[in-house]
């Protein structure tokens, strides 16, 4: 039986780091010698990577023709101003307690945050199990209970559990409002960009848990683009970069996975199998600093539309897009067309304590790492 040890006993080590950082460094040097005007432009899709990758100074090991350009980051980061408004209106109602993720508390919308709201007295429950929903329900049957689900592919099996319990136990107080997003249709979408310098991917590992690593072969078909599923410490990041550079380095394309120990190619497929059973995908989903991309999240089967809070609600909720503060360049950053740094509100105005953009809103933002790794001092 896999431990939990095991997913990071022994990938901080500084000796095995520098090994991995100067073979990168060899791989890199055929590549500049076939074309010292190539570069390796590697998108880490998930903001986990991009803070080992900013924590541990990963990028000041690498050599120049190496960039990393900083992709969607989280759920959270993505979530446009509408769906976060949505909370706020349904948390603003008496008769309505709100139930999400504790990362979601302080992301903006339009109207302020849900930290804001529950600071002006109305129900809202951060929470890290989904499942403690189940008492809450059943502790206020005289209420309604809305849970805000957020989450990439990773998150999702435990939303439906929830929803399966609830139909199991009858539970009838209990409503869903799904914001669960798909990674490959933000790869397509970035890809497409005709700015676009991405060629080559770094894989959030802990999707491929739940879905499996074939998920990302796409990438390499249809775009000739190495993609390397990765762990999340310092040693995975820099195994995943030497592979992919030696991939670079051949003149080949592949789909790798070096997170062995946890990813499968077909995945977690009970899972799978779970939330098909009650979701299917959204026509389309508006990703925050991204824009709509078609097919990229998910939503409430029709059989399962009594638990659906965005039908249930649907007279007190607004669709139309609101759009972020337009000094901000999240759009610009995650297309890699800019560094966080290259924003003028960075650290001027927008902070992790005050995020004006998707970038900075959560933890796993790619501002927010620059902001708290960079030796970055507020209004320089």
């Amino acid at each position: 039986m896999l431990e939990l040890k095991q997913l990071y006993q022994g990938f901080r080590e500084p000796e095995t780091i520098a090994r991995l950082a100067e073979q990168i460094k060899q791989q890199a040097e055929l590549v500049k010698q076939r074309d010292p005007a190539e570069k390796i432009n590697i998108m880490e899709v998930c903001g986990g990577h991009t803070h080992t990758i900013m924590k541990y100074g990963l990028n000041q090991l690498l050599p120049d023709n190496i960039e990393f350009i900083h992709g969607p980051g989280c759920p959270v980061c993505i979530m446009p101003k509408e769906r976060i408004d949505h909370a706020i209106t349904l948390a603003s109602q008496p008769d309505i307690i709100l139930v999400t993720l504790g990362d979601m508390i302080r992301v903006p919308g339009s109207k302020g945050s849900l930290a804001q709201c529950r600071a002006n007295g109305h129900d809202v429950r951060p929470i890290y199990d989904p499942l403690d929903t189940l008492q809450i329900a059943k502790d206020n049957p005289d209420r309604k209970v809305v849970f805000f689900a957020i989450g990439f592919e990773t998150s999702t099996p435990m939303t439906v559990v929830l929803l399966e319990q609830a139909e199991k136990l009858a539970i009838t107080n209990l409503y869903f409002h799904i914001n669960h997003v798909l990674v490959p249709p933000a790869i397509s979408a970035v890809m497409a960009d005709p700015a676009v310098r991405v060629n080559a991917f770094i894989g959030p590992s802990h999707v491929s848990v739940i879905q499996g690593s074939e998920i990302y072969r796409f990438a390499v078909d249809n775009y000739n683009t190495p993609v390397v599923v990765s762990g999340f410490e310092p040693v995975d990041v820099m195994e995943s970069i030497l592979r992919i550079t030696t991939q670079r380095a051949k003149g080949v394309a592949e789909l790798d996975n070096q997170y062995t120990r946890a990813v499968t190619p077909e995945g977690n497929t009970k899972a799978q199998e779970l939330v098909n059973t009650y979701l299917c995908v959204r026509e389309d989903f508006r990703w925050r600093g991204l824009g709509p991309i078609p097919e990229s999240a998910l939503r409430l089967r029709d059989e399962y539309q009594h638990r659906d809070a965005e039908i249930k609600f649907a007279d007190i909720l607004q669709h139309e897009p609101i759009e972020d503060h337009k000094a901000c360049q999240c759009g610009d950053i995650l297309r890699g067309l800019c560094k966080p740094k290259d924003c003028k509100v960075f650290a001027r105005g927008c902070t992790p304590d005050s995020p004006m953009g998707s970038c900075m809103v959560s933890s796993e933002g790619a501002c927010n790492a620059y902001y708290r790794y960079s030796g970055v001092t507020e209004n320089a």
